[in-house]
């Protein structure tokens, strides 16, 4: 039944009338009667006998006969729901889009199947010693699992093309998760090219719902081997499935907002366990949780050797080590030292691009008093103050009212000064910088793929860096303070996949592209991008996080809500003797949180004692709701 309370996560029997003998199969959607009322329902299995020694009530209604629950997504969505303490409701809410009725009327002519590809040609993972071979094995249907670090300027879309079409040379169907739809974009350009038309579907929440349930119906009936999209495709139905793949899977699009809040990798390298199938876990950074594949032996990584990486990398450079220190004593507090700004005009005159990451959308996010330095804030909701533009008036980030008639609460003054400056203030002050030089902006408001050649500075918040033909002549990754000191775990990770992303797009340094970042060199994610090498860096995090006991090390598990509800969950819940509670510590509102912390061997202990523990509560009808999150991004 699609009811998602925890003390009703097992199935449950009904009888089939006669008149639906022919079209209730395992897979449809029902209609059943449930303590008084007409609930959605699935019919998971039918059997000749029942368990249930009562009077079993009948089937209501088939809603559709079209049979879109594969069994082994039925099975892979049990295996999720138990893994992050959910129900099986919720993870089939998300493993299979709602019904388009329109869409399944549709005339469908079952398709015969396209020939296997030839094998493709393994010369563009010939950059890495293991490429070559990782294709092969999937060509011959091994569960070969590889975690791959690509190179600076890698068509990372053509590589896994390529891992694509080896699979279905050896007969076997392919799934790959991408964080976003520019990327996912690009991926499905690659494809048709590599494949031509007619072989994959791009699986998407952001194409509509006709056109999502029309390329998950392909997939399920078998029409197409290979199903390409964001989150939302990491259950689509791939036939005899070879090959699972994620993008950057450090990125945290890939985390699932809903309940019970799977990660895209994780379900992905729960369907390859099950279903015995290569796993590809790539990008430009490595997450401490492939890091952890790599080093348990699970997954072999796939990289290139030290020469190869120097001479594919550009010349990257920070402004805070003691060379430059001497030659530009302001380069520890100047916005944009002289090295970028040399960086920029060197490009520009050899014809090339720049692009200036910022990690700050807007004119001025934050601003503060301009004589006592105090946070501008709302005289009505005390929420940081913005300015929208050079000639706008403050407004508050939260309710939205404007303080044309601000005074600092501490000094009483009322001019105001940039605190933080966001894109389009970078962009303005560089084209004042620069005034006969283009100057684009991609972000939030208008994300750019593709820019031309040629001299223009690019001003762009990360991940909406576009690509530049030919390349990038510098890139400048500007206020690291912003990544580098957030309260997070993954500060440094993150701050190191985002600048990775944004290096890869400048040009080698044999053909002049130069990147500079505005951070002390010594700092350990500045060392790994001036190296360019993400699995030092990844192994280091995870070295650190066993000593400290943070994950992937271990597995931990919050648990938020009132204080009284948080309690009556943790008194009731039958934890693992090897758990550690930490906390309760402030959460939104007037809620708090608690963090459990066990071995990774304990971890579906866990699951299933906080799963039990609020079915109980959900039993007693209680009304103060709690939120469970196994391995939560974030810890703070």
């Amino acid at each position: 039944m699609d009811v998602p309370l925890a003390h009703l996560d097992r199935p449950f029997d009904y009888l089939v009338p006669a008149e639906w003998a022919d079209v209730a199969v395992p897979g449809t959607r029902v209609k059943v009667r449930f303590a008084g009322q007409l609930v959605d329902g699935w019919l998971l299995e039918r059997a000749a006998e029942s368990g249930h020694t009562g009077k079993l009530a009948y089937l209501e209604k088939v809603v559709s006969p079209e049979p879109v629950l594969a069994p082994e997504i039925a099975g892979l969505a049990r295996a999720v729901a138990d893994r992050y303490a959910g129900s099986l409701a919720d993870v089939l809410r998300l493993a299979v889009p709602p019904r388009h009725a329109r869409v399944e009327k549709e005339p469908h002519e079952p398709r015969e199947p396209l020939p296997p590809p030839a094998p493709p040609d393994p010369a563009g993972w010939g950059a890495y010693p293991t490429g070559p071979a990782f294709l092969r094995a999937l060509t011959r249907g091994l569960p070969a699992r590889a975690v791959w670090s690509a190179l600076p300027g890698e068509d990372w879309p053509a590589r896994y093309a390529e891992a694509v079409a080896a699979t279905l040379a050896g007969g076997r169907g392919a799934l790959v998760v991408v964080p976003d739809a520019r990327d996912l974009d690009r991926l499905d350009a690659a494809l048709t090219a590599v494949l031509g038309t007619g072989r994959h579907v791009a699986l998407s929440a952001a194409v509509g719902p006709a056109r999502r349930y029309r390329a998950f119906l392909a997939a399920r009936r078998g029409d197409v081997a290979v199903v390409i999209g964001t989150r939302a495709a990491m259950f689509a139905p791939v036939a005899r499935l070879g090959l699972v793949a994620v993008v950057d899977d450090g990125d945290d699009l890939h985390a699932e907002p809903r309940a019970p809040y799977p990660h895209a990798r994780e379900v992905l390298l729960t369907r390859a366990q099950l279903a015995d199938a290569a796993a590809l876990v790539g990008g430009y950074a490595r997450s401490a949780e492939a890091q952890l594949l790599v080093e348990t032996g699970w997954a072999r990584e796939v990289v290139a050797d030290r020469a190869t990486v120097r001479a594919r990398t550009p010349a990257i450079a920070p402004t805070g080590d003691d060379p430059q220190l001497a030659r530009d004593p302001g380069a520890a507090t100047a916005r944009l030292p002289s090295l970028a700004w040399a960086a920029a005009r060197d490009a520009l005159r050899a014809d090339a691009g720049v692009l200036v990451q910022v990690p700050r959308r807007g004119y001025l996010p934050s601003i503060s008093c301009a004589q006592c330095r105090t946070p501008a804030r709302c005289p009505h909701c005390a929420g940081p103050l913005a300015l929208p533009s050079a000639e706008g008036t403050p407004a508050c980030r939260w309710c939205g009212r404007v303080a044309a008639a601000y005074a600092c609460a501490e000094c009483g003054g009322r001019r105001l000064r940039a605190a933080v400056t966001g894109a389009r203030r970078t962009a303005e002050e560089l084209g004042r910088a620069f005034p006969d030089v283009p100057v684009r902006t991609s972000g939030r408001e208008e994300v750019l793929t593709v820019v031309p050649g040629g001299a223009g500075l690019v001003v762009a918040t990360p991940g909406a860096e576009p690509v530049a033909e030919g390349g990038y002549g510098a890139v400048l990754l500007l206020d690291s303070w912003a990544l580098l000191t957030r309260a997070d775990l993954r500060a440094g990770e993150e701050a190191l996949r985002r600048w990775l992303s944004a290096a890869a797009l400048a040009r080698p340094a044999a053909a002049g592209g130069r990147v500079v970042v505005v951070a002390d060199g010594a700092l350990a994610p500045v060392q790994a991008l001036l190296r360019w090498d993400a699995a030092w860096f990844a192994a280091r995090e995870l070295a650190e996080r066993r000593e400290l006991g943070f994950p992937p090390a271990v597995r931990m598990a919050s648990v938020t809500g009132t204080a009284d509800a948080v309690a009556d969950l943790l008194a009731g819940a039958r934890l693992p003797a090897e758990a550690e509670l930490l906390g309760p510590v402030p959460a939104d509102g007037e809620k708090e949180r608690m963090l459990l912390r066990v071995p990774r061997a304990r971890a579906a202990a866990l699951a299933e004692a906080l799963h039990t523990a609020a079915g109980v509560r959900a039993a007693r009808r209680a009304t103060d709701p709690v939120r469970l999150q196994v391995d939560p991004l974030s810890l703070f």
